[in-house]
């Protein structure tokens, strides 16, 4: 899509709300607890340049995200923090994360033979390959031992990943861990961290959460009794670390948080804030008479005499039909989605008279009146950041850069910019 945009659909995206909720978890724990900013899936749909860079100004240590080429993307926009793949990378692209210094996720012993088989000489294309997506990038920058393997080349740093409960990846065994040791002592590797993650943080239950700690703790005995040597410790994410900071080992990883999306009634104290708002304008109201249907299927029947407005967003932009029978707000009031949501417009019954161009607001504030996301995705059955992540590039995004009041502007890494706005499609 071109940079041009032509209707009025948009969210707009608040980065020093990122930065001031990062900020916030940040001071309530101790310098030595290091905080990984997790801008997955685009930065959770927030933009995944724009959050780092809110990260780093909020002190973060790493950046975290589910795929390789997110990492790739972070280190092309000139992003020089430590970076985590949180899931295992097909062995072939190890060599070109060790190229542009990015922690792998690491499982099983298997993949460092797969690994060491695709390493036998053949043409040196793949090393040509990974010198190429390194020109431009900086070397290691990590903290947390090693140094060059040998022949000058970075080493391969990895995250080791243990399944306590959620049941998705991560290692299980005794067994397969000792299988995974002499890998991890290589020259040429750095064992850097070991993790778990929690299947039930945001449960009123804490149980589950609780006996899935004790099991990590547990397994992480098996490094030192290997002789792998003051690796990280890191377990919880958002909601754990919100509300179990005697929990929080070596790194948190802050996600949902660092947006605004945290279980607000377990954990109150912590008033984080919401870093979007999603906003249109109606293109079309019009007066229907009691009987007259709306939409695909008729799928809604006026009652009486009604407005009906039309908002120019529908599943194409991420906005699904899971959101039926939600609201929007126009003029400061709510407005019910009726009808089924089609691929580029919904419609909704107006609380009265209105007329094309009216300002509407699916989430946010308008007038005193406000729609959070949560309130959203309860609705409808999901988590707030689903909202979010599913709104496609249709959306542009629109973003107000400020400098931090009291801050240094010469971190090391990042230039302060003034305020401006950029639509990204």
């Amino acid at each position: 899509m071109s940079g041009a945009v032509y209707r009025d659909t948009r969210a707009d995206v608040d980065t020093a709300a990122i930065r001031r909720n990062l900020s916030k978890i940040r001071r309530r724990f101790p310098a030595s607890v290091r905080l990984m900013a997790v801008v997955k899936a685009d930065g959770y749909g927030h933009g995944a340049i724009e959050s780092a860079e809110a990260a780093l100004e909020a002190g973060a240590d790493m950046l975290g995200v589910a795929l390789l080429e997110e990492a790739v993307e972070l280190r092309e926009h000139g992003i020089r923090l430590p970076i985590l793949v949180l899931a295992p990378v097909p062995p072939q692209y190890a060599e070109l994360a060790a190229a542009l210094d990015i922690r792998l996720t690491v499982t099983e012993a298997d993949w460092f033979r797969q690994r060491e088989e695709l390493r036998r000489p053949r043409d040196g294309s793949g090393e040509r390959e990974a010198s190429n997506r390194r020109d431009g990038c900086v070397g290691t920058i990590g903290t947390a031992g090693g140094g060059n393997a040998a022949g000058g080349a970075l080493p391969l740093r990895v995250h080791v990943k243990f399944d306590t409960g959620l049941g998705r990846i991560g290692l299980r065994s005794r067994e397969e861990w000792d299988r995974l040791v002499p890998w991890l002592k290589r020259d040429d590797i750095v064992a850097e961290g070991l993790f778990t993650h929690f299947a039930t943080a945001g449960w009123a239950d804490t149980s589950f959460v609780r006996l899935q700690y004790e099991r990590f703790l547990s397994m992480t005995e098996w490094a030192s009794a290997s002789g792998i040597r003051s690796p990280l410790l890191h377990c919880c994410g958002s909601a754990s670390a919100l509300r179990f900071p005697e929990m929080t080992l070596d790194m948190i990883r802050i996600g949902a948080a660092a947006y605004g999306f945290y279980p607000s009634a377990l954990a109150p104290q912590w008033e984080l804030e919401p870093a979007l708002t999603l906003r249109s304008a109606l293109i079309q109201a019009k007066r229907v008479s009691a009987g007259d249907t709306i939409g695909y299927d008729r799928a809604y029947t006026a009652r009486g005499e009604e407005w009906i407005g039309t908002v120019p967003i529908g599943y194409a932009d991420g906005w699904s039909q899971i959101m039926q029978g939600g609201e929007v707000l126009v003029g400061g009031r709510r407005a019910k989605v009726v009808g089924r949501i089609g691929m580029d417009q919904l419609t909704v019954r107006l609380p009265g008279p209105c007329r094309a161009g009216d300002a509407v607001v699916l989430i946010g504030s308008q007038d005193g009146e406000s729609i959070s996301c949560a309130e959203a995705a309860s609705r409808a059955g999901i988590v707030p950041q689903e909202i979010t992540a599913s709104l496609t590039r249709r959306v542009p995004r629109n973003y107000e850069k400020e400098r931090p009041a009291n801050e240094d502007s010469t971190k090391e890494g990042y230039a302060w910019r003034p305020v401006h706005h950029t639509f990204r499609g």
